[in-house]
Parts: structure tokens; C-alpha cells; sequence
């Protein structure tokens, strides 16, 4: 794996009058060879060929000392390379000089947002469901994203979906066995295993993953149907037992103050028949209608 470098560039404010003295250098030594030729008209008049030479060095010199000039903004770097071989990677933020045979590859340092696609994947109860991610990343070793990788942004996103389809394997979507994580119940531990399985993945391209989270969760279009109603049901059945639950410590708290209050002395018939009342007055979805009674209980 390769390893980044890093590498002070020479200023670039510092190198500039270098390259104006060499531009002021090559005029007058132009104009001198202009005059020579212009002496050649004259008795013995031969033109100066060294300082045509001079002069084609010094303006190649100004000239190609132009192109090694480079600009970087905060949280940007330069890969240097030279003939092939890796020079080292600059990361100060401003004006810079450096080899003009150099090549100087940007690459930015910032953080940057994939927005994954909604993936149908199956988790792990077989169930069919859609889910898409977004994960913050950005770049922390230039030399691994130049060199370890053909495309380091194509990397990344190959690499997250399939760690998003790894990730939806693992957990149910929900209704877990006890303390069983999902991934509607555990929002932060899934998000954290995501991260962390992720950064397995990328680190060899010099990537660092910063978040990664759950954007949408959901049912496969095919069962959404089945599974919301699996879902009402649930609900319902949880709402009867707390009313059962709620109507049972009514009629059993109603039967004790009557008896400890002496209000009425019922045997066990009249209790039952009580109890039943109360049953069905509070757990029933509808009003009750109250019903006169001309006789008794035993007629």
C-alpha cells in the first residue's frame, strides 16, 4: 500500500523574482543579437550565434519556469509525480513553485456527502425491504486515493452499497428476538456497525468515513401491504390487553370497597354477574344501554 508523503513547496512569491530576473535577462541579450545581426550589412559584419544560443536558454528558462507555478485553497493537496515515480504530496493552502516536469494532480480534502439509492435487499428473516443510506467521507491519505485505486470516488460508492446490502443481512427489520437489535429499534448501533464495517472497506483508498446513516427504511412495495396490516393488528392486540388489564383492576378495586365499605353483600353468583357488567360496560367499544331489571337475579 502506498504511503502519503508530504512535501514543503518552495513560495511561489519567493521563486517570482527568479523567473522576472531571467525574463529581464533574455531581452538585453536578444537586443544584442539583434544589433549583430544588423551588423552583418558592415565590412566584417558577422552575427553573434552565441548570443542567439544564450538567448534561446535564457527565454526557455523564463518560460518553462512559468509552468511550475500552482495554487492550492484550504483542504486541497497536490500529488507531485515525476517521470511516473511519486515526489511527495503538498498540502499548505497558497502560492507555490515547484519542478515544472512535476506533475500536479489536485485532489480536494473537504468532506463530501454520497447519497446513496434506494437498495432492495433482503434482511435477515428473508423479508424483502428498501433501504439507502448517506455516508460523510472525505480523503485523508492522497498517496492510497491516487494510487491504490483505479477511481477513488467509484470506490467508495461500490463500496458502500454493497456494505448497505452486508449491513440489511444482518439485522431484522423488526420485531427482533429479546434485546435483539433491528434496524428500526437500533437506529445508532446499526449506524455505527455501518460506519465501521464501511471504513473497513475504503480504508484501502485513503478514505476516511466520518457518519454514515440511515436515510430510509421500508417494506418492499410487495409486502407493505401484508406487513401493515400484521402491524395494525399488533397494535390493536396491545391496546385490548391494557384495557382488559385497566378493567380488571377497576372491577377488582370496585368488588373490595363495596365489601370493605359494607355497601352491599353480594355472594359469589352476584359477583360474577357484576364482574360481567363491568367487563363488558368498560371494555366494550360502544356505549352501554342500561337495562331495568323488573325481577331478580334468581327469577
Amino acid at each position: 500500500m502506498s504511503q502519503e508523503k508530504r512535501v514543503l513547496a518552495p513560495d511561489g512569491w519567493a521563486v517570482l523574482p527568479v523567473t522576472l530576473l531571467l525574463f529581464a535577462g533574455a531581452v538585453p541579450v536578444t537586443f544584442w543579437f539583434l544589433l549583430s545581426v544588423g551588423a552583418v550589412d558592415r565590412p566584417g559584419g558577422v552575427p553573434n550565434f552565441w548570443l542567439l544560443l544564450v538567448a534561446v536558454v535564457v527565454w526557455g528558462l523564463a518560460v518553462f519556469s512559468c509552468f511550475g507555478y500552482f495554487t492550492l485553497q484550504p483542504n486541497e493537496g497536490r500529488v507531485l509525480i515525476l517521470f511516473g515515480a511519486y515526489r511527495g504530496t503538498v498540502r499548505d493552502a497558497g502560492w507555490h513553485w515547484t519542478n515544472p516536469l512535476n506533475s500536479k494532480v489536485r485532489i480536494s480534502l473537504r468532506s463530501r456527502n454520497l447519497n446513496g439509492e434506494k437498495l432492495k435487499v433482503n434482511d435477515k428473516r428473508g423479508n424483502p425491504i428498501e433501504i439507502a443510506v448517506v455516508v460523510v467521507w472525505r480523503v485523508e491519505d492522497t498517496a492510497q486515493a491516487s494510487f491504490d485505486v483505479d477511481n477513488y470516488k467509484e470506490y467508495v460508492e461500490v463500496q458502500s452499497e454493497s456494505a448497505v446490502r452486508h449491513l440489511a443481512n444482518c439485522y431484522a427489520y423488526d420485531h427482533g428476538e429479546e434485546n435483539e437489535t433491528t434496524l428500526r429499534s437500533g437506529v445508532e448501533d446499526v449506524s455505527a456497525g455501518l460506519q465501521k464495517e464501511l471504513q473497513e472497506r475504503v480504508a484501502k483508498a485513503g478514505v476516511l468515513v466520518e457518519e454514515a446513516r440511515i436515510t430510509h427504511l421500508a417494506y418492499a412495495p410487495e409486502i407493505a401491504g401484508a406487513m401493515l396490516r400484521r402491524q395494525q393488528a399488533e397494535a390493536i392486540i396491545d391496546a385490548r390487553q391494557k384495557i382488559v388489564h385497566g378493567a380488571v383492576s377497576m372491577v377488582e378495586m370496585a368488588l373490595r370497597d363495596l365489601t370493605e365499605k359494607g355497601v352491599v353483600d353480594l355472594d359469589e353468583e352476584r359477583k360474577a354477574t357484576m364482574v360481567s357488567n363491568l367487563l363488558v360496560v368498560l371494555c366494550g367499544e360502544t356505549e352501554a344501554q342500561p337495562v331495568i331489571n323488573t325481577g331478580t337475579l334468581y327469577a
